[in-house]
């Protein structure tokens, strides 16, 4: 197994950041197995999507929808709204799992990897990737 961890900067507004291409490149060994993502923050999850057509700012619509940056939430500290990036990671898990073919992501056509992220507070996040041969 390979392992490493990026930082990503996010900025102070909510993000879907397209990591397919960062991806590519840290399996690109010409080998079969499983690439595996985490995020190793509470208030940040892992998406797969179509981006570029508007998905990207329809996933952050929707998630302003159900998770509305108001101040109904009882985890409150920080920004308005805080709270709702504590509850996100239930509905976009901190993680993925994309098969690797020899060497390339075995993604759809119109499928990326994203990093999603409501958290205005933090605007660095770390993601483990970890490639495990088969």
């Amino acid at each position: 197994m390979r392992s490493e961890t990026r930082s990503y900067r996010t900025g102070d507004h909510e993000v879907v950041l397209d990591l397919t291409e960062d991806c590519a490149a840290f399996v690109a060994s010409g080998s079969d197995g499983l690439l595996q993502l985490f995020v190793p923050h509470a208030t940040a999850g892992i998406a797969i999507i179509e981006t570029g057509a508007g998905s990207d700012e329809d996933l952050l619509m929707a998630l302003g929808d159900l998770l509305p940056a108001d101040e109904r939430w009882r985890h409150r500290h920080g920004s308005a709204g805080h709270g709702r990036s504590h509850v996100m990671p239930a509905f976009l898990p901190p993680y993925a799992t994309v098969p690797v073919l020899d060497g390339r992501l075995a993604l759809g056509t119109w499928q990326s990897i994203c990093l999603v992220d409501l958290n205005i507070d933090n605007d660095v996040r770390e993601v483990r990737f970890s490639f495990l041969a088969g």
